[in-house]
């Protein structure tokens, strides 16, 4: 087994706190070595087809989340259980064929689901490519009930496979290579609590819309008195935190609402998205903190980690459409600290 990196980074209480993460980055060419590269999972793979076997696996765990992808080019037979107390759901990137998975068919847009301790059975295609997210059952159903009002452990119950539409599938799977993608550029930035708590609800709102509900009656049983007076809660909420990094679901637990509830309520009153809104606050918060930057000890990143933007690019985006430049350029501008404490 080869480490192409290997990275922990739990050892500064100032950035990383309690929360420790780690990223791991390795290839494989024996399948007993690719199954014990997932941390805290008990596996045991069987190669079943014949030829060199080549893996390759990647992993970022903060708080409590579990993010992995792994490809493997033999077909294999899986068995094992995940961590007690945990819940994975995974979608394949790649397949050459069906799986079968405890004992059902496996396609590209299956999800699949694993219950910690309950038995892994998946016996691959020859090329397989899956990414996953394993997380704390409590955690994913907390922030299911008070986001979407949503009983999620009841609504997957004992299914193994979860049905999903192609775009359900297609979306999941393109955030979550999103997210790897993201942290293979910039993994020390999970030292930021504010980061690790943005891409963590992020992580969460993406799994609960692949795996489909039952429809939401919000704004047929919201009047419109009552939609204003949420916006107003919500308004008063952020101005008593604004120096800090609102997200959708800090206001939906403040405030007892679901987040379609709250998007509701934003849309009617203030024809506004929430996401948008708070978005365009954290945008502001950046803006604030790259003026006031002391000389020398700044960085765009580290800033932008601290107001909970976890895909770097898309926040340069979203920043230059904002102010018109970009965030470098904020940062050195004449009216910044670091540039006044230069003159």
């Amino acid at each position: 087994m080869e480490a192409l990196a290997m990275t922990t980074a739990s050892d500064d209480p100032a950035l990383a706190g309690d929360d420790a993460f780690s990223v791991v980055q390795l290839d494989t060419r024996d399948a007993d070595d690719h199954a014990s590269c997932l941390q805290h999972w008990r596996q045991r793979y069987d190669q079943l087809s014949a030829g060199a076997f080549a893996g390759k696996f990647e992993e970022f765990w903060f708080g409590n989340v579990q993010v992995f992808r792994e490809r493997t080019n033999q077909v294999v037979h899986e068995i094992g259980s995940a961590w007690e107390g945990s819940r994975t759901v995974g979608v394949p990137v790649a397949l050459d064929g069906t799986g079968w998975y405890c004992g059902e068919a496996c396609g590209v847009d299956s999800l699949i689901t694993l219950r910690g301790g309950d038995d892994l059975d998946y016996r691959t295609p020859r090329v397989h490519d899956v990414v996953a997210v394993t997380t704390d059952t409590q955690a994913f159903s907390d922030y299911a009930a008070q986001v979407e009002h949503r009983d999620i452990e009841a609504e997957i119950g004992n299914r193994r496979v979860i049905a999903a539409t192609p775009e359900q599938a297609t979306t999941l799977r393109s955030f979550l290579l999103t997210v790897i993608s993201s942290l293979e550029a910039t993994p020390e930035l999970l030292r930021h609590p504010q980061m690790r708590k943005g891409l963590e609800q992020a992580i969460y709102a993406s799994l609960l819309a692949a795996i489909s509900g039952s429809p939401d009656a919000a704004r047929a049983s919201t009047p419109g008195r009552g939609r204003q007076h949420i916006v107003d809660r919500a308004r008063e909420y952020m101005s008593a935190h604004i120096d800090e990094p609102i997200t959708v679901a800090d206001l939906c637990t403040e405030l007892d609402v679901s987040r379609r509830t709250l998007q509701y309520s934003f849309q009617d009153i203030l024809n506004l998205n929430p996401v948008s809104f708070l978005r365009a606050l954290r945008l502001n918060g950046v803006r604030r903190a790259l003026k006031s930057a002391e000389h020398g000890h700044a960085a765009v990143a580290d800033i932008a980690a601290q107001w909970g933007f976890w895909h770097l690019s898309h926040f340069a985006a979203d920043y230059r459409t904002m102010f018109g430049e970009l965030p470098s350029e904020t940062l050195r501008s004449p009216g910044s600290s670091a540039n006044r404490a230069a003159c």
